[in-house]
């Protein structure tokens, strides 16, 4: 099973190529969505990040406070770290899980994504075979993420100065998706890299 790691810096539109990915039937593992679960209600990092940066951060519904939290650790970026050092960890483990069972699975995948936002930052390209880049102009990365999040020019950057700079990024690429078009060029090339990304799982 060919483990495909995919990431991109903030705006690159990551979320859209996963899906078209997983619109063509490959299991995609989303470490976004693996943080989000780990911070709901109950969950053990949720009280760990609640006993380390502060009860305030807790809703009147028993929940995060995510607009604040971002808030937070863009003011403090030692806070950042401290939230890192919490769900890191755990995310990696779970995202092992779902490989592993994917693994064990009869018959297995061809191939799966892995979509890391911080995947080189965050140590986790020992887990994939291939790195798979989004790559957006700069100032395209700052327009989406604005209309999708709504951040403000302070906030993208602070964002983005966490993440590698992007000749870092395509330094570290197998593979690169270029997403400075329309839709239906995002699409063309996504399936050309899933008969692609077969060929060479069948051929191992």
């Amino acid at each position: 099973m060919l483990i495909i790691g995919l990431t991109g810096g903030i705006g690159s539109g990551k979320s859209t190529v996963s899906q078209y990915f997983a619109e063509l039937g490959v299991p995609v593992i989303d470490a976004d969505q693996l943080t989000r679960q780990l911070v709901e209600p109950g969950q053990p990092a949720l009280q760990e990040i609640f006993e380390q940066l502060g009860h305030e951060l807790l809703t009147v519904e028993g929940e995060l406070d995510r607009a604040q939290l971002r808030r937070r650790i863009f003011a403090h970026p030692e806070q950042r770290q401290t939230l890192e050092a919490i769900l890191h960890p755990r995310a990696r483990e779970a995202a092992e899980q779902q490989l592993s069972v994917l693994r064990a699975s009869s018959p297995p995948p061809d191939y799966v994504i892995l979509s890391v936002p911080l995947l080189i930052e965050s140590g986790w390209s020992d887990l994939v075979d291939r790195v798979l880049v989004v790559d957006t102009p700069p100032e395209l990365q700052r327009q989406r993420a604005s209309q999708r999040d709504g951040l403000d020019a302070e906030q993208i950057d602070a964002v983005m100065q966490t993440q590698v700079d992007r000749d870092t990024r395509l330094a570290a690429a197998d593979d690169v998706i270029h997403n400075d078009s329309d839709l239906a060029t995002l699409r063309k090339q996504v399936e050309a890299l899933h008969r692609q990304y077969l060929q060479l799982a069948r051929s191992a």
